[in-house]
């Protein structure tokens, strides 16, 4: 906190939203604005600069965009909490901001009280979630994983081998490997696609676009 309140950063590259923003927080004696920047470049190097408590971060920006700059952020700064405040609700927007960091994920219709309470939660440690936000997670919580996500490269690689046909001592060559290990992992392929043989395993592969 600086001076008892809390330190906030806004990035955004519209003045006119940063402007609003900072209208918003001059309203409330317990937060302060730090400063503010016009995109992730500048977001990065004002952070190492002002160490803010809390950070709005829009998404979509010339030169660096909000999730990079996230991810850039919280790798140097683990300390400083982001919120994602964007006019995107769509899937890749809020997985890819919460994926690099982000503490919540605020779509910019949001009102003053509830901007002004998830800064507050944010500095707290606590996640503020849109209902669009919240959708998301949910729906990929319920969505199953698709086959073979979680293979190894190697396994994708012996995978691709057993597209083309190559038995286990052929593969072995190929990949100056022993016969013991390559039969490892096709027992590891068949078992995380819930395959019964290799060409099961071949068809499940072709099917899902598992190999290049």
């Amino acid at each position: 906190m600086a001076d008892g309140k809390i330190g906030v950063m806004l990035v955004d590259d519209h003045t006119v939203v940063r402007s609003g923003l900072s209208a918003v927080l001059s309203a409330f004696d317990d937060l302060k604005l730090l400063g503010e920047a016009g995109d992730g470049e500048q977001a990065i190097a004002l952070c190492d600069r002002l160490h803010p408590d809390v950070i709005l971060m829009d998404l979509l920006m010339p030169r660096m965009d909000g999730v990079a700059a996230i991810k850039a952020i919280k790798e140097k700064h683990p300390e400083t909490k982001i919120i994602a405040l964007t006019s995107f609700k769509e899937k890749e927007y809020v997985e890819g901001a919460l994926q690099a960091g982000a503490v919540g994920y605020l779509l910019k219709d949001v009102s003053a009280d509830e901007l002004v309470n998830a800064i507050r939660k944010a500095y707290l440690g606590q996640p503020s979630l849109s209902p669009e936000a919240a959708k998301v997670l949910i729906q990929k919580v319920k969505e199953p994983a698709p086959p073979g996500s979680d293979m190894t490269e190697r396994e994708r690689e012996i995978l691709t081998l057993m597209v083309e046909g190559l038995s286990n001592t052929e593969m072995a060559k190929r990949l100056f490997v022993s016969r013991s290990t390559v039969k490892f992992h096709v027992s590891n392929i068949l078992s995380k696609l819930g395959a019964a043989s290799r060409t099961e395993a071949v068809a499940l592969a072709l099917k899902n676009n598992l190999v290049k």
